[in-house]
Order: C-alpha cells, then sequence, then structure tokens
C-alpha cells in the first residue's frame, strides 16, 4: 500500500474571524463595479391627494454577479440601513450598469451618500417603467426584481433581465484594495 504524503495546514495563518480581518480578506478580491437605478411609487400621498410622485435611487454596487443563464438571472446586494433601500424595497424593475474605467465620477457619485445624486450626476435619461439610464457605460441590463434575500446586514436582490445593452468593448472599472482600478489581459 502506497502513502500520499499531504502537505501540513499552516493552521497558525488561520485566526478567528473580526469585522476588521474579513473586511481586509474581501478588499483583496477584484470587482466590477456597477451602479444599480430604480424607481417606487412614494408612499407618502401627494400634497393634493393620490399616491405620490415616484421617487428614484441609484447606488454604486460592486457585488454584482450573474446568477443563472437558463432562466437568465443576475443579482445585487444591498445594505438594508442605505438611504437607497426603502426605493428598492418596492422596486419592480431596476437598471444595473456595468461601469467603463474612466467612469470614476459616476461610481463616487452613486457611493457618495446625503446627495441627490442624479442632480450631481447629470449623464442618465429616463427609461421604460421610469427607471433611469445612465449613459456611456460598457453595458446595461434592464431587470424585473423577481426574489429580495434577506442576508445578515444585507438584501441579496435577484432580478431578471428584460433588455441589454451593449455600449461596445473597453475596460472596466473595477474596485481592489478599497479602491478604484482597471482590468488589463493578462
Amino acid at each position: 500500500m502506497t502513502t500520499v504524503e499531504r502537505p501540513a495546514t499552516d493552521a497558525a495563518e488561520l485566526r478567528p474571524v473580526d469585522r476588521n480581518l474579513f473586511r481586509a480578506v474581501l478588499l483583496r478580491q477584484g470587482t466590477s463595479v456597477t451602479v444599480v437605478t430604480a424607481v417606487a411609487r412614494a408612499t407618502d400621498p401627494a400634497r393634493l391627494g393620490g399616491i405620490g410622485a415616484p421617487i428614484r435611487a441609484g447606488f454604486t454596487a460592486t457585488s454584482f454577479t450573474s446568477v443563472s443563464v437558463e432562466p437568465p438571472l443576475v443579482s445585487f446586494r444591498l445594505d438594508v440601513a442605505s438611504s437607497s433601500w426603502p426605493v428598492l424595497a418596492r422596486a419592480e424593475h431596476v437598471a444595473i450598469h456595468l461601469l467603463a474605467a474612466a467612469q470614476r465620477e459616476a461610481a463616487t457619485v452613486f457611493a457618495t451618500g446625503g446627495i441627490d445624486r442624479f442632480a450631481a450626476y447629470p449623464d442618465w435619461t429616463p427609461g421604460p417603467f421610469g427607471v433611469p439610464l445612465l449613459t456611456g457605460v460598457l453595458s446595461r441590463l434592464l431587470c424585473r426584481v423577481v426574489h429580495r434575500v434577506p442576508a445578515g446586514d444585507q438584501t441579496l436582490v435577484i432580478a431578471e433581465p428584460l433588455a441589454l445593452s451593449d455600449g461596445g468593448d473597453g475596460r472596466p472599472l473595477v474596485r481592489h484594495q478599497g479602491g478604484y482600478a482597471t482590468a488589463v489581459p493578462a
């Protein structure tokens, strides 16, 4: 009988998970940068009655990923304490914009709290269902929200693409080590 020697696991390197170490490990992964936009009806009645005007939300997300090809499904997540969550909690449709390397401004604006992001970033237009669509992006997916899954302090949103647009070739904006970078072919 032959035995195979396995390298010993360096257990000294494994440490209990704490918040700071967890974040440091996650920052080592490069992720694509997207902006998610949505619209929902206001819950407060309008001044003269009615259901209220639609309200928009948009935020920078680095958690976008494909879920399934058949049927086509994608996902992203959002902190439930986010200022965008009240709109996302009710939105039926969203647009997911894959940002190009030159769109750091869009990523920064939509990651900034306490501002009217759509006034600060004017390169958008109303799209189907009233969902704001950013211009000049690498790709865009207009989606129908199909599931919202609570996950800790986040909600995982699963959405079905209804329409796509391809802005052409270009380098994507990537988040890595707490800053923005771009992907270069290996």
